[in-house]
């Protein structure tokens, strides 16, 4: 199973609730910081890492003496990546997403491929309280580069495939924009982390709004609870998301977080919460998969 938290804001405590349950969690399981912009699971976990590989980007290269300037790629490009600019074809790398599409094209076979690196895809361990040792998968985007979707896909295809034993739990790029939903579309579970503030609020209709469509199970954390009121509660209520957690407001939480601790171990009373939200998580993500396969049946019936 693939269980995603995401957040429609940064700084909810995302990564907290991410890092907890990674250590208390009952099964094999990996956990990947798709947030490649910003990673910091590690800060937490301390994984010990065994790999760092460039991710690269395959973008065209022209070679000038077999290309006649008739422009069909630079038609093509949906990005504009390409540009007949007089008497010479230019590229520019940085607004190609890689689809191949021009070099499929070309009738005169004048554009190859070429590398772009986007940044590091990192490979590693940690250790769970289970005493197992849980894989650990981070993206770091190259400083300055602008497109994650292409970095996080290839930090996701290390992700456990069907079939195999462990789960997989993401730490998702905070908002709802295109990096959010791709790390959340492959997910069998949604864990929406906020805080009972006006903000938190906002930000948490929006990402329902974004990610209701999908179809998947979705349930929220409320981090900070007692720090605000109720409006939360009372969204979620009406909205028929249910409440699967909330972490009191607390400055001992602070301090671990500050201390770079996982909080389900430096306060023992936290591990009940978290205890309780992986089990809310398994059991609306077998009702979802279980729903799904019942559904396959019942249509070849």
């Amino acid at each position: 199973m693939i269980y995603a938290v995401a957040s429609g804001k940064g700084g909810t405590g995302k990564t907290t609730v991410t890092a907890s349950l990674a250590a208390i969690w009952d099964r094999p399981l990996v956990a990947a910081d798709l947030d490649v912009e910003e990673p910091n699971l590690h800060l937490f976990l301390h994984p010990a890492l065994t790999g760092d590989a460039p991710a690269m980007l395959e973008v065209p290269e022209v070679d000038p003496e077999r290309c006649t300037l008739c422009g069909q790629c630079a038609e093509f490009c949906q990005f504009k990546a390409l540009s007949v600019m007089g008497k010479k074809l230019l590229i520019f790398p940085e607004m190609c997403h890689g689809c191949g599409g021009c070099l499929a094209l070309c009738p005169e076979g004048a554009l190859s491929p070429a590398g772009r690196e986007l940044g590091r895809v990192l490979t590693g361990f940690f250790d769970a309280d289970s005493g197992r040792r849980g894989g650990f998968l981070m993206g770091r985007l190259r400083v300055g580069e602008a497109m994650s979707p292409p970095l996080m896909r290839q930090v996701k295809a290390l992700l456990p495939k069907p079939g195999d034993s462990r789960d997989a739990l993401l730490d998702a790029p905070p908002g709802v924009s295109c990096p959010a939903v791709n790390a959340v579309m492959d997910a069998h579970c949604i864990v929406l982390v906020t805080e009972p503030t006006p903000f938190g609020l906002h930000d948490l209709r929006l990402a329902v709004d974004a990610f209701r469509p999908m179809g998947k199970p979705m349930g929220v954390v409320v981090n900070r609870a007692g720090a605000g009121d109720d409006r939360v509660q009372r969204y979620c209520a009406d909205e028929g998301v249910p409440v699967w957690a909330e972490i009191p407001f607390s400055r001992a939480v602070a301090e671990a977080y500050s201390r770079g601790e996982v909080a389900a171990r430096a306060l023992p009373q936290l591990r009940a919460v978290f205890l309780a939200l992986m089990a809310r998580m398994k059991d609306a993500a077998a009702a979802s998969t279980s729903g799904l396969a019942a559904g396959k049946e019942a249509s070849h019936a």
